[in-house]
C-alpha cells in the first residue's frame, strides 16, 4: 500500500526560505506542493511559482490569500513575520490544517495565542530547524548544568544584514535553555552590550551580542568562561538547505498529528 503524500502549502514563497523550501519539496517524493501564499501587492500574483523562482513550470500559482474553496493542503509551512503567521494560523485553525512555524520575533502575548490554537490543530514551532543547532541546544544545557554557576556566559550570533529581529530567535532559545537549567529569569538576567561605562559583570548573567552583516546565513557561538578555562560551542549554517530540509521532515511528521504544540526536540525523539 502506498503511503499518503503530504500536501504542503508555503507562505512567503519568494522569500529566502520560501524559494529553498519549494526547490527541496520538488526533490522529495513523500510530499507535494499544492499552494503558495504571498502578499497582496506582490507583482507575481497568479503566476506559476516554479517559473518565477527559476525551476520551470510546476503547476502551482502564487496566490494572495489561502484559497478557502480549494482548501487543498495538509500542512502550511510559514517563515514570514509574526503578523502574517498569526493570520495564516487563524485560517489553519478554522479548517483543521496543521502548521510548521519558523517565524521568530513573537511577543509573549502572541506566543500565548499560538499555544491556544494548538488545542485544535497540531503546531510545530521552532526558531531553528537545523538538526545541528538542536544538538547544540542539548550540549549547552549539559554545559550550563556543570559549570554555568561559575562561568561568564555569552551568546554571540551572526546573521545577514536584512535580519530585523535582535537577538535572533535561536539565540534567545539558547538563552532560555540555559536560564531554565540555572533557574534564572532570562529577561532580568540578560546583558545587552552598548556603548558607555558600565559596572563590573556579575555571575549568573547571560550576555547577548548580535552582528548583522553581508549575507551571513547563521552562526551561533555560546561561550562559557571561568578563571581557569573557556569552552566555546559553535554552530555555523553554510546554506539554508539544512533549515528547509528540517522543516520538510517535520511537516511530514506532524501531518498525522491531531492537536498539540511540538518542538524540534519532540520530532528528534520520535526518529532517534
Amino acid at each position: 500500500m502506498n503511503k499518503k503524500i503530504t500536501r504542503i502549502a508555503i507562505s512567503g514563497p519568494l522569500g529566502r526560505m520560501g524559494k529553498i523550501l519549494i526547490k527541496e519539496i520538488q526533490k522529495n517524493k513523500k510530499i507535494c506542493l499544492t499552494s503558495t501564499i504571498a502578499r497582496k501587492n506582490n507583482p507575481f500574483i497568479n503566476q506559476d511559482v516554479g517559473e518565477v523562482i527559476g525551476i520551470g513550470k510546476i503547476g502551482v500559482l502564487i496566490q494572495d490569500r489561502i484559497d478557502i474553496k480549494k482548501n487543498n493542503f495538509d500542512v502550511l509551512i510559514d517563515f514570514t513575520n509574526p503578523k502574517s503567521t498569526l493570520k495564516h494560523l487563524k485560517y489553519c485553525n478554522i479548517f483543521k490544517k496543521n502548521m510548521i512555524i519558523g517565524t521568530t520575533g513573537f511577543t509573549y502575548e502572541e506566543n500565548k495565542i499560538i499555544t491556544s490554537y494548538s488545542k485544535n490543530i497540531s503546531i510545530l514551532k521552532s526558531a531553528n530547524f537545523s538538526i545541528g543547532i538542536n544538538l547544540i541546544f542539548e550540549l549547552v544545557k549539559k554545559t550550563a548544568q556543570i559549570i554555568g554557576n561559575t562561568s561568564d556566559i555569552d551568546i554571540i550570533e551572526f546573521h545577514h544584514r536584512n535580519k530585523i529581529d535582535i537577538p535572533s530567535g535561536t539565540a534567545l532559545t539558547i538563552g532560555e535553555k540555559i536560564a531554565k537549567i540555572m533557574k534564572l529569569n532570562l529577561d532580568q538576567d540578560s546583558l545587552y552590550y552598548k556603548k558607555g561605562i558600565g559596572k563590573s559583570r556579575k555571575l549568573k548573567k547571560i550576555g547577548f551580542s548580535s552582528i548583522r552583516s553581508g549575507n551571513i546565513i547563521g552562526k551561533h557561538s555560546v561561550i562559557f568562561t571561568n578563571p581557569k578555562e573557556e569552552i566555546k560551542i559553535t554552530h555555523t549554517a553554510f546554506n539554508r538547505k539544512c533549515f528547509a530540509q528540517g522543516a520538510i521532515q517535520t511537516a511530514i511528521w506532524i501531518s498525522s498529528k491531531n492537536q498539540g504544540i511540538f518542538s524540534m526536540k519532540d520530532f528528534l525523539k520520535s526518529i532517534l
